[in-house]
């Protein structure tokens, strides 16, 4: 984590919500393949290159779980204070299809609570304590169907980094009905 913290352009991004103008609790910077811009919360996002350490880690989750990713999304919390609101990682770009938006979660660092929750009914949760290395892999259409966030916490916390591997659909490929095969 502290080699990444090194390496990446981390900033504060400002992004639209409920129409208006807000800084993130916390930073990010994307990567990925050229032509994997991604959209979410009123702005694009172009990726910057991949580094030798998320090429690595991109190889690594590839042999791993059996699928391709083209680009990973860093958000570096700096403390109990820094958040992501909940919502679904369901933007019409992801894929490997629209009925399987697959994203391979690591968390690095202080643990913290990640939350999954039904879009159908709120009171069904399930809590996870996510850090240290853990993988966590959403497939199929659990963004479809449920909500995930990592909450803010009253308990003084470590910094935690959360890099999310995606298959984003080139702008190229995008609209022409048939998804690329994620292998």
């Amino acid at each position: 984590m502290a080699r990444l913290q090194e390496t990446l352009p981390l900033r504060q991004e400002e992004l639209l919500l409920f129409g208006q103008s807000k800084p993130t609790p916390r930073l990010t910077s994307w990567h990925g393949d050229p032509g994997c811009v991604y959209t979410y919360s009123g702005r694009e996002f172009t990726p910057e290159p991949w580094t030798t350490e998320l090429e690595r880690l991109r190889d690594y989750l590839k042999w791993r779980t059996g699928h391709s990713f083209n680009s990973v999304l860093v958000n570096f919390y700096r403390n109990e204070k820094d958040s992501m609101g909940a919502h679904s990682d369901d933007e019409a770009e992801l894929g490997p299809s629209e009925d399987n938006i697959v994203i391979a979660s690591v968390s690095l660092g202080q643990k913290r609570r990640f939350v999954l929750e039904s879009k159908a009914n709120k009171s069904q949760k399930i809590d996870y304590q996510l850090g240290e290395g853990n993988l966590l892999v959403m497939g199929g259409t659990t963004q479809r169907f449920f909500r995930h966030s990592l909450p803010k916490t009253r308990k003084a916390t470590g910094a935690r980094m959360n890099l999310t591997f995606r298959w984003i659909h080139p702008r190229k490929e995008r609209g022409k009905g048939a998804a690329p095969v994620a292998t």
